[in-house]
């Protein structure tokens, strides 16, 4: 993963979005339309429909279809983290290959891949994106104090 894809950005938008949504006072979760998640967040509405099934098979949403329907979290937002979300779209997290634990692939100008300090610098990269996507939920980031972020 190099950089997140519009996919990756908008099924993220989505989530904090039905996580704004979720009741966990209520025993049932209100179904939020897609037409409203759609018009609230910017999302075309076809591609948030694929994404929204693509979470729903990945067991992050459920869903009711007709009047009365829409999406909901499956989990709460404290138990669902960002790395899973991205992972469900992009693959392995990794910025090259020889870092990746499940998709390893050797780079073919390396000579020797123990002592390589593109991957040492790759892999260290690697290890704080994925210290922050792994611990990070929804809900972390919908309580988050330091919002908005000035760069």
């Amino acid at each position: 993963m190099t950089s997140l894809t519009q996919k990756s950005k908008y099924a993220l938008k989505a989530l904090f979005y039905l996580s704004r949504h979720y009741q966990p006072d209520q025993g049932v979760q209100t179904p939020v339309l897609i037409a409203e998640l759609a018009e609230a967040e910017h999302i075309p509405r076809k591609f948030l429909e694929v994404i929204l099934l693509e979470l729903k098979h990945a067991t992050l949403l459920q869903s009711r279809k007709g009047k009365g329907g829409g999406y909901w979290l499956s989990k709460k937002p404290q138990d669902i983290y960002l790395g899973h979300v991205i992972r469900i779209f992009e693959g392995p997290i990794a910025p090259i290959a020889c870092v990746s634990k499940r998709h390893f692939e050797a780079c073919q100008d390396c000579d020797d891949i123990d002592y390589c300090q593109v991957r040492y610098v790759m892999l260290k990269v690697k290890l704080a994106v994925l210290d922050i996507l792994d611990k990070t939920s929804l809900a972390d980031v919908l309580n988050a104090d330091d919002l908005p972020i000035m760069l």
